[in-house]
């Protein structure tokens, strides 16, 4: 297996690190979705940031990654009470694939050989505990897209057809990549995503040769590379352990909710699933910090983020949805 190139060597692409930084420390936020430019690192950062992440336990021989005895389902044929680690879950999920192999269904050679019906895990177990990622998401059938959300939101895969009734945790982060000249998600998908972050093509010269000579180095030697940089990670990686630790004690006031409330409502956002991503992500960013309350400085911070994908298309308005949010934010907050 080839050496991942390390999280933390990567150059800028600031919000696209910190949204996936957040969902590790609160997956309850969502999905991430990355739009940009092709060659952009988008895929790079997502298998390097599945490498930086703690290993997890799993009980020996499940399918489905069971922290527990206790958690594997019974139609699971195991009695073994041993577990051990492994790294957490990235699954590549791609195009072109068909509902049965993302869901599971009927293993049609067992039940043919043995005459016993007996459930073939699909991708979704295989993700459980860690993360799914789909490039090109833009490109994906959409009802798979809502199938994919719907278990994400749900946490749990259910397959009732063929004479089965199945169902399994499937607790994942699910992240979309994708270039925007080849096609956009429709809306009802985008707001399903947590956050959304748009990823650009650098414009100074340094930041060019920085990218340049660190991926120079990488292709080299990668082992040797990685090894460089496991000091940095190792840090990042504690300090994500410990945001993760007091996240539940982490306060926010009354009027923070209210400016949350009054920013969704100057920008016509539909539902409230802005404002809820809004709190929460504000509230993994002051846990990230090393703070006890959300204040406005973590609200600016994360706002084009967490609702710039959940916006009306304005005719009348030629600015970006990033910055529309930026705009409301300054009238609401200052």
């Amino acid at each position: 297996m080839n050496t991942p190139f390390p999280f933390t060597a990567i150059v800028g692409q600031d919000n696209m690190k910190l949204a996936l930084v957040l969902t590790a420390i609160d997956p309850k936020i969502g999905g991430v979705l990355v739009f940009g430019d092709r060659g952009t690192g988008k895929s790079t950062a997502i298998r390097a940031f599945a490498d930086l992440l703690p290993p997890i336990k799993v009980v020996t021989g499940c399918p489905i990654n069971s922290e527990t005895h206790a958690d594997v389902p019974s139609w699971v044929d195991t009695t073994t009470k041993k577990t051990q680690k492994i790294n957490t879950p990235v699954v590549d999920l791609p195009l072109g694939i068909s509902s049965d192999r993302i869901t599971g269904a009927l293993d049609i050679e067992y039940a043919l050989v043995e005459g016993i019906k007996r459930f073939q895990t699909g991708l979704l177990a295989k993700a459980n505990r860690g993360y799914l990622y789909i490039d090109e998401v833009n490109l994906l059938e959409d009802h798979l897209v809502d199938l994919l959300l719907d278990v994400a939101q749900s946490g749990e895969n259910v397959v009732e057809r063929e004479g089965l009734s199945i169902r399994h945790a499937s607790r994942f982060i699910l992240i979309g990549s994708g270039n925007p000249e080849e096609g956009e998600l429709r809306p009802q998908l985008l707001d399903r995503f947590g956050l959304s972050v748009e990823v650009l093509t650098p414009d100074t010269v340094d930041e060019r040769i920085e990218v340049i000579k660190r991926r120079d180095d990488y292709d080299k030697n990668p082992d040797e590379y990685a090894e460089t940089w496991v000091k940095e990670n190792r840090k990042l990686r504690n300090k994500i352990q410990k945001a993760r630790k007091s996240l539940a004690s982490i306060t926010v006031d009354s009027k923070i909710l209210e400016h949350c409330a009054q920013i969704c409502i100057d920008l016509g956002s539909d539902g409230l699933r802005g404002e809820l991503t809004l709190v929460r992500t504000a509230r993994a960013l002051a846990a990230y910090n090393g703070k006890d309350r959300v204040d406005l400085r973590h609200i600016k911070r994360i706002a084009p983020m967490a609702l710039s994908h959940r916006l009306r298309r304005d005719p009348l308005d030629d600015a970006g949805s990033g910055t529309r949010v930026e705009r409301s934010v300054q009238k609401i907050i200052g």
